[in-house]
């Protein structure tokens, strides 16, 4: 498990509409975003149709694992909507109808909750509710997987809710740095041996290297991680560019 955060957070982003480019996604920087402000990352993302065995065998993959995973779209009651089935195929668990989605619905819609929109507090036994605040048709929460509507409306406060009740723990627990600079006249190929002696001697560091099509050749070698870490690597970093004869400048600090 990484040393800079003591969970990993994922995203699943499900839907046919985004793999068609009938709809862009907005939720995979929004995510990005809402755990910067909390000084949490993002460590990965897959983007899924609406084809209930291949969102079965993901969420079989990911609930084996200990990350806590945000995924969104595909709960609701239309035939295309395969979230709620598979999520609890893939835990194995029966659908139940959660008495306490059922209050919410019938709160928001009163009498014409059913026989239809009532469908939508069918969950996997055992799913505690993510409350929705713009319609109060809730979400679910199964094995640290966090299942929401795709309307972004929805979703984002709702993951903001997930975030504040369950990780603020985790809160600005590590203060990550980036440092870069621009390395010139060098191709990706020259630079492999220094990168895998980055990595190695600092393994607590993320290291990304960015090949730019510019008229001169560059790339912008970054590291990522504590303030005293990069600190560390980005003078190694240097000090072996200069002994290789690279002329390099300061791309940014954060």
């Amino acid at each position: 498990m990484s040393s800079i955060q003591a969970v990993r957070f994922g995203a699943i982003i499900i839907g046919d509409e985004i793999l068609s480019g009938k709809r862009q996604d907005a939720h995979l920087s929004k995510l990005i975003s809402l755990l910067s402000e909390r000084g949490l990352s993002l460590s990965w993302a897959e983007y899924l149709g609406d084809e209930r065995p291949q969102i079965v065998a993901t969420l079989k993959r990911t609930m084996a694992s200990n990350d806590a995973v945000f995924c969104f779209g595909g709960i609701g009651a239309t035939p295309d909507d395969q979230t709620r089935q598979a999520a609890a195929e893939a835990s194995g668990l029966p659908i139940s109808r959660h008495p306490g989605a059922v209050a919410e619905i019938e709160a928001r819609f009163g009498e014409s909750a059913y026989p239809k929109r009532v469908l939508m507090a069918d969950f996997p036994l055992h799913a505690n509710l993510i409350p929705n605040p713009v319609n109060r048709v809730p979400g679910f929460s199964l094995a640290q997987h966090y299942f929401m509507p795709g309307f972004p409306e929805m979703a984002w406060p709702m993951t903001e809710w997930i975030l504040d009740t369950h990780y603020r723990h985790l809160f600005h627990q590590h203060t990550l740095h980036e440092s870069s600079i621009l390395v010139f006249d060098a191709g990706e190929s020259q630079l492999l041996d220094l990168m895998g002696e980055i990595t190695s001697r600092y393994p607590a560091i993320k290291l990304s290297s960015l090949p730019r099509l510019d008229q001169r050749r560059t790339i912008e070698l970054g590291v990522r991680g504590s303030k005293a870490d990069t600190g560390q690597a980005m003078q190694h970093i240097q000090a072996a560019l200069d002994s290789m004869g690279y002329p390099w400048q300061t791309a940014g600090v954060a």
